[in-house]
C-alpha cells in the first residue's frame, strides 16, 4: 500500500510544507527540554559547594588537607536521585501518553518540574541530613516530571511533522537540551559572580573556615530555583496544543475530530474518512506484549534500548564528571587555592565553555544533516569517533594532562561534539519514528528509561572512579567508556533507517509489514523522499489555539 495514502489527514501531515505551527511545536516542546537539561545539569555546578557548606570536615576527617566535600554516597544521591526519578517518570508518563492521549498528560510534567525546582531551593532544616534529604526528595520528583517530557515531546513532534523534515524537527526539540546545559553554566556563573562581588573571601589555604561565605548557602538555592521559570513560561501554550491527529484518528478512532483539528492548524479542508479509518484501525490493534509486536518490532526495541543505554553511560559520565576533569585540563584551580564561590564560578565557566564549544554545535549539526545523511549513519559515526577519542585520552592521559593540555581539551571537546552529532541525538529521534501509534509513547519511554539506567550507572559507577581524582582511576574510566561506545556502534546495526518515510510506512501501520521490518543500513533509506508541496496557506498555530 502506498505510504500515507490510506487516510487523507495522515497524508496531509506527511506532505505539508514547513509552516508556523511546526515552529511553534518545536519551541513549546523544546522549552521542556531546555528546562530538563538546566535542572539535571545545574547540580554539577554547585555540588562541590554543598560539600564545603554542609560537610566542611569530610576531607580532614580522612586525613586530607583539603576543603570539605560531599561524602561519596551523599554525592551519588544528590547527583543520581533525579536520574532515578527520570527513569520512573519516563515509564509512567510514556504509558499514560498512549492510554490517555499526549495532550492530557503533557501539562502535568511542566507543573511537576516547576514546583519541584522551587522546592529544591526551599530545603527544610539547618543540618546537613535535613538539607540533603529534602533536596534529594524534591530532585527525585523533579526528575519524575522531566522523565515525562522525553516520550511526550518526541512523540508529539514526530506526529505533527512532515516526513521530509521530521528528523530535523525532532532533533531540534532535543537540541534545546544543549541550550539548557549552556544556561546551567551561564546562570550559575552570573549568580556566583554577583555573590562573590559582594562577599569576597580568602582562599581555603589562607583561611579554611572563612573561605566558605555564609551567603553561598543562598547562591546554590537561587540557581536551582531558576529552573522553574522556563517551565512556567510555556505552560499556557502546552495547554492550547491540540491532540495530535494521529492519536485522535488511529487510537481514539475519531477521524472527523482529527480532520477538524488539522484543518484549523493548516487552513485546508481534509476529508474525515471514518469508514476507511475503521479498517485501518482494525489492522493495528496488537499490543506491546503481543507476538505480532515482537515479530514486527522486537529487534527494533532491543536496538533502541541498548544503544541509548550504552550512550548514556558515556554521555552522563562526561557531563556529571566534568568538574573532576576540569583541573586536569587547567580550566579550574586546585580547590585549596580558591574560596567557595570562586570554585563555583570556575566550574560554571568551564562547564559553559565546554558546552558552548563542544556540546552545542553537535546538536545543531545533527539538525542540519539528519534528513540528508540519515539517522543510522550519524549514529554509527558518533559512536565510533567517541570511542576513538576516549581511548586516546585514556591511553595517553598523564602525557596529555602534563605536556599537551591544549590537545587534551580539544579531544575532550570532540567527544562532546560527536556525542551530540551522533547517538545522543539519534537515540532520541529513532524511537519516536519506529513504532506504531498505539505504543509509540510507551516504546519511546522504554528506550529512554533504558538510557537513564545507563545514566544511573554513570552517576553511581563511573563517578566513583573520577571522584578519586587520581590518574589511574580516570584512565580506567576513559578506557571503559571507549569500550562502551564501541558496543553502541555494533548494537546500532539492529536499528533500521527511517529517513524520508511516513510513520505508518515505517511501523507497518499502512499494511505493508515488510517495510516495517526493513533491515538497517543505508539501503533502508533508499525510498522515495519526494514530498508533494501542498499549496497551504497557514493561519499559524496561534489562531487555532485561540479558536
Amino acid at each position: 500500500m502506498a505510504s500515507g495514502g490510506n487516510l487523507a489527514v495522515l497524508d496531509a501531515l506527511d506532505s505539508a510544507r514547513t509552516q508556523m505551527y511546526h515552529m511553534k511545536a518545536i519551541v513549546i516542546a523544546g522549552m521542556g527540554f531546555f528546562t530538563d537539561a538546566y535542572d539535571l545539569f545545574c547540580i554539577s555546578t554547585v555540588s562541590k559547594l554543598l560539600g564545603r557548606i554542609y560537610y566542611p570536615n569530610e576531607n580532614l576527617d580522612h586525613g586530607k588537607h583539603k576543603p570539605g566535600k560531599l561524602p561519596d554516597d551523599v554525592n551519588d544521591m544528590v547527583v543520581g536521585v533525579a536520574l532515578v526519578g527520570t527513569l520512573m517518570g519516563q515509564l509512567v508518563f510514556g504509558y499514560f501518553g498512549d492510554k490517555l492521549g499526549r495532550k492530557k498528560v503533557y501539562g502535568i510534567t511542566l507543573v511537576l518540574m516547576a514546583a519541584c525546582a522551587i522546592g529544591s531551593g526551599l530545603t527544610f532544616g539547618n543540618g546537613n541530613r535535613a538539607v540533603i534529604g529534602t533536596l534529594c526528595f524534591f530532585r527525585f520528583w523533579l526528575g519524575f516530571g522531566i522523565g515525562g517530557d522525553y516520550p511526550l515531546s518526541a512523540t508529539i513532534m514526530s506526529e505533527y511533522a512532515n516526513k521530509k523534515t521530521r528528523g530535523a524537527f525532532i532533533a531540534a526539540v532535543f537540541a534545546m537540551q544543549g541550550v539548557g546545559i549552556i544556561f546551567a553554566g551561564l546562570v550559575s556563573m552570573i549568580v556566583s559572580a554577583l555573590f562573590l562581588h559582594y562577599n569576597p573571601a580568602k582562599s581555603w589555604k589562607e583561611d579554611p573556615s572563612g573561605s566558605t561565605q555564609p551567603a553561598a548557602d543562598y547562591m546554590w538555592r537561587i540557581v536551582l530555583m531558576i529552573g522553574a521559570f522556563p517551565a512556567l513560561a510555556t505552560f499556557y501554550w502546552r495547554m492550547k496544543m491540540p491532540e495530535t491527529a494521529r492519536y485522535t484518528a488511529l487510537i481514539e478512532g475519531n477521524a472527523k475530530q482529527a480532520a477538524n483539528d488539522m484543518t484549523k492548524v493548516m487552513d485546508i479542508q481534509i476529508e474525515a474518512e471514518q469508514e476507511k479509518l475503521a479498517a485501518f484501525k482494525a489492522a493495528n490493534e496488537y499490543t506491546l506484549l503481543s507476538r505480532e509486536f515482537a515479530r514486527r518490532h522486537g529487534l527494533h526495541l532491543i536496538g533502541t534500548t541498548t544503544t541509548w543505554f550504552l550512550l548514556d553511560i558515556a554521555f552522563y559520565s562526561q557531563n556529571l564528571t566534568q568538574k573532576d576533569i576540569f583541573p586536569a585540563i587547567h580550566l579550574t584551580s586546585d580547590a585549596t587555592e580558591v574560596n567557595a564561590l570562586q570554585e563555583v564560578l570556575q566550574i560554571s565557566k568551564a562547564m559553559f565553555l565546554v558546552a558552548l564549544l563542544g556540546t552545542f554545535p553537535g546538536y545543531w549539526v545533527t539538525v542540519a544533516l539528519i534528513d540528508k545523511m540519515g539517522r543510522y549513519l550519524i549514529q554509527l559515526i558518533g559512536f565510533f569517533m567517541m570511542s576513538v577519542f576516549m581511548l586516546m585520552m585514556g591511553v595517553m592521559y598523564e602525557n596529555l594532562r602534563d605536556k599537551h593540555v591544549a590537545l587534551f581539551a580539544l579531544l575532550y571537546a570532540l567527544t562532546f561534539f560527536f556525542a551530540n552529532f551522533g547517538p545522543n541525538s539519534t537515540t532520541f529521534v529513532l524511537p519516536a519514528e519506529l513504532f506504531p501509534t498505539r505504543v509509540r509513547s510507551t516504546c519511546h519511554a522504554i528506550s529512554a528509561a533504558s538510557g537513564k539506567a545507563g545514566a544511573i550507572v554513570a552517576a553511581f559507577g563511573f563517578q566513583k572512579l573520577t571522584l578519586k581524582g587520581d590518574a589511574k582511576s580516570i584512565k580506567k574510566a576513559l578506557i571503559l567508556l571507549a569500550v562502551t561506545n564501541m558496543l553502541g556502534f555494533f548494537f546500532t546495526f539492529l536499528v533500521p533507517e527511517t529517513m524520508g518515510r511516513s510513520l505508518e510506512e515505517i511501523s507497518g501501520e499502512d499494511g505493508n509489514t515488510t517495510e516495517a521490518g526493513a533491515g538497517a543500513g543505508p539501503g533502508a533509506a533508499d525510498v522515495s523522499r519526494d514530498v508533494e508541496k501542498m499549496p497551504v496557506s497557514s493561519t499559524e498555530w496561534q489562531s487555532s489555539m485561540h479558536a
